[in-house]
């Protein structure tokens, strides 16, 4: 009997140090050795570490089988204007937005090509977003840093990214010029470093008004104090994009309807006799003249699987100009998505949308499509999780901006992938353009940009219900903020 107590101490304090391995929760010796004895070196294995140390993991793990299968035909294709590129630079939303409005222009101007100034946009575009910031400092001035709130908006005071509705935002208080009125710099164009300073900037003026509130100032004091940092900011983006105009001449190069008339033209000759006309605006007037009768209200649907459908959403503080309203969309499962982005584009109406493009996407080709990349065959691992679990863990969110200017569909009318108008220049894609797969549009696409009069009666009327309020520190929130 004293033999067998004696036993199982013994086999108890053997044991002892394997059983706190799996209850104390750090990387130990044992753990180390099973890691080790695990990973047993075999011919594929070797040949896969041999790879990656010599090539990039997208090569490897690329699906060749999808890009061979690609083909490039779309039964339905909008007409559009030329590809932009944004270069380094986080406006994917100003040119995805350019790229609903150019083509309206062109068409009443009559000309083969045009470009709107992004610069100009972005110009005003910094400084509403600057104003934004300080006005929620002077209004969050008794929250302690520590605060949620505070801490939300000091993480990023300002950005390069944005939404539809700050791009209509900005057309409608400032109005809008072609490219050869306010042309892109190098900062407007590689905005890193031109962010970070603005950032430091914006947070050492907010450090300022917080300890003119500590000293016992007001808040009209600390307005006038802001009006004064606005202005340093206005004179330090005139110097790095330029100073926007007042006013400017517009000349471009078109046909002369005149020239059918004259009797002794051929109808050959007046295809061919073209007019240099010459006119001056505002940034206000061109607007009016070529958009502002034109430009319907768009309402934004999007497909968050981690919030109730059929229900109105308003992001916390998700603008860019003071004054205007927080953005507000209605959460619909995404073949409702899909139903609306058909009808748009059977209208001749391209769709402005939001996605994850950092998840499968092949930049030369420029394909996007679930498991373009088969990173679980390359390292055995399983990386798989739902749309919802994506948002909910942070995996993934709204990253980039583009327009849908044409579909593939089944004979029955369901699509089969989507035309992407980019803003990444010609490089990629069929020269700028991009194929986006229907399954990809399902995982990685979470909002749209649409016509009103597209939405059926039930749908519609939600817009006019209270909208649950998103806080600031709310995922989809954060990404409302900062595309």
């Amino acid at each position: 009997m004293r033999a067998t107590l004696v036993l199982l101490l013994c086999l108890f304090f053997i044991l002892l140090p394997a059983v706190q391995a799996a209850d104390d929760g750090h990387i130990n010796e044992n753990l180390i050795k099973k890691m080790k004895a695990g990973y047993e070196p075999t011919p594929s294995k070797e040949a896969v570490t041999n790879a990656l140390a010599a090539n990039k993991v997208k090569d490897l793990a690329l699906n060749r089988d999808k890009l061979v299968k690609r083909d490039p035909y779309f039964n339905y294709k909008l007409t559009t204007t030329g590809i932009t590129n944004q270069k380094s630079s986080g406006r994917c939303w100003m040119f995805a937005g350019a790229n609903i409005l150019s083509p309206i222009i062109k068409k009443k101007l009559d000309i083969e090509n045009f470009e709107l100034s992004h610069t100009y946009l972005a110009f005003w575009d910094r400084l509403e977003k600057a104003n934004l910031f300080l006005e929620q400092v002077i209004e969050f001035r008794d929250l302690p840093l520590t605060d949620r709130k505070m801490e939300s908006i000091l993480s990023s005071p300002y950005g390069d990214g944005g939404w539809w509705h700050y791009f209509v935002g900005l057309i409608e208080k400032y109005g809008l010029v072609p490219v050869s009125a306010m042309p892109e710099t190098y900062q407007s164009s590689a905005t890193g470093h031109i962010n970070s300073l603005t950032n430091t900037k914006l947070r050492a003026d907010a450090a300022e008004l917080r300890r003119m509130h500590r000293d016992g100032k007001k808040v009209k004091q600390l307005r006038q104090r802001k009006e004064e940092m606005i202005a340093e900011l206005y004179n330090f983006m005139a110097l790095n994009f330029g100073q926007p105009p007042d006013e400017f001449i517009f000349r471009y190069e078109t046909k002369d309807t005149t020239a059918a008339d004259s009797a002794d033209s051929t109808k050959t000759e007046s295809k061919s006799k073209k007019i240099i006309k010459t006119a001056t605006y505002t940034p206000l007037s061109f607007y009016r003249e070529f958009i502002s009768n034109r430009l319907p209200e768009f309402v934004a649907l999007a497909d968050n699987p981690t919030k109730k459908y059929h229900k109105l959403y308003q992001g916390e503080w998700s603008r860019s100009i003071y004054e205007k309203p927080d953005f507000t969309m209605l959460n619909l499962p995404i073949e409702k998505l899909k139903d609306y982005c058909l009808a748009s584009l059977l209208d001749s109406q391209a769709v402005w949308f939001a996605c994850d493009v950092g998840k499968d996407h092949n930049s030369d080709s420029g394909l996007l499509a679930v498991d373009i990349y088969e990173y679980d065959k390359l390292y055995n691992l399983d990386f798989k999780m739902t749309k919802a679990e994506r948002l909910d863990y942070m995996d993934s969110w709204t990253s980039h901006a583009m327009a849908i200017v044409g579909v593939d569909t089944t004979d029955s009318g369901q699509p089969r992938k989507w035309l992407v108008k980019n803003s990444w220049g010609t490089k990629n894609g069929d020269k700028g353009y991009w194929t986006m797969y229907d399954d990809w549009f399902d995982e990685f696409l979470y909002v749209i940009i649409v016509n009103k009069k597209y939405l059926t009666p039930e749908d519609l009327a939600k817009f006019d219900e209270k909208p649950v309020i998103l806080p600031m520190w709310d995922v989809f929130s954060r990404a409302l903020r900062n595309l």
